[in-house]
């Protein structure tokens, strides 16, 4: 079972960063463009050419002067961030946890948010739908859920939170072609990709961890489980009493640019990177079927 969870992970590797690139993408700031206005952009392919044997971030001994486009700093402790949240889902999807976000927290585990590195923008939708990502949209509207509010106003969230902390997504490492807009359809791609090859419900699932209303299980079964599952360290946040499973943030360094760099495993947490709140014992409980299902 391990082996085709593995095949199954390095499939969608493959496909999302090479052939994951849906339709095209979009700009927008504050002020949407006119649906009719679709701008082809292939993604990832305007980010910066990075040499394979670039140092990994938060792991060089010298500081990076030539090659910032190519080296993900301060923010490279990448956080993938799922939540498993029993009203937020699409219709029918009661396997699925969510995306969150992607988080360039800092190197000892502490975190930079709302920088200057890349413009904020302020219609994510309007931005994707612009360059052609209806694909993207799609598949964000089933995995990137909002609890509340809108799914657009929390990407906006995320990307203005997190995103512009993100070096190598700055307009100057896309070079002459760069147009407004690039940087939100890389980050969302580069993103939604990594979520694909970590199917937390699967991984739980073949450790024999499932929800349920009543059962609680060790929560050091389901970090090792998780663990094993994604090769690198992960933090688990709970809800209630801190007895109900929430979160899992799968944590990752970066050799190269956000965009078209490799993701490594974190082995640690960093000085103040664990941010669990668990208790030894949690409920992983099942989705309540929305209002449109019964």
């Amino acid at each position: 079972m391990t082996q085709a969870l593995s095949l199954r992970g390095l499939f969608s590797y493959a496909s999302n960063l090479l052939s994951q690139i849906p339709a095209a993408l979009v700009d927008s700031t504050s002020a949407p463009l006119p649906p009719s206005d679709v701008q082809p952009y292939y993604p990832l392919s305007g980010a910066p050419s990075c040499p394979l044997d670039g140092p990994m971030s938060c792991h060089n001994s010298t500081p990076i002067a030539d090659d910032s486009c190519c080296f993900v700093y301060p923010g490279g402790r990448m956080l993938l961030t799922q939540f498993w949240d029993q009203k937020t889902h699409a219709g029918g999807a009661e396997t699925d946890w969510t995306l969150h976000g992607l988080w360039p927290d800092l190197c000892d585990g502490t975190y930079d948010q709302f920088c200057h590195m890349t413009p904020q923008f302020n219609n994510i939708t309007a931005v994707l739908e612009h360059y052609g990502q209806d694909d993207l949209i799609e598949f964000m509207n089933r995995f990137w859920l909002a609890a509340s509010g809108s799914n657009s106003r929390l990407w906006q969230h995320e990307f203005n939170k997190h995103a512009t902390c993100i070096n190598t997504l700055a307009p100057a490492c896309y070079g002459e072609l760069h147009t407004p807009g690039m940087e939100v359809v890389d980050y969302f791609t580069r993103a939604s990709a990594l979520f694909r090859m970590l199917d937390t419900y699967s991984a739980l699932e073949r450790a024999g961890i499932v929800p349920h209303s009543r059962r609680h299980y060790p929560l050091v079964d389901i970090q090792t489980a998780l663990e094993k599952f994604s090769g690198g360290r992960v933090v688990l946040r709970c809800t209630g009493r801190r007895d109900v499973l929430h979160e899992a943030w799968y944590v990752y360094f970066v050799k190269g640019s956000l965009q078209s760099g490799e993701f490594v495993p974190a082995q640690d947490l960093g000085r103040e990177g664990n941010a669990g709140n668990c208790a030894p014992w949690v409920k992983y409980l099942p989705k309540i079927p929305r209002e449109d299902e019964l």
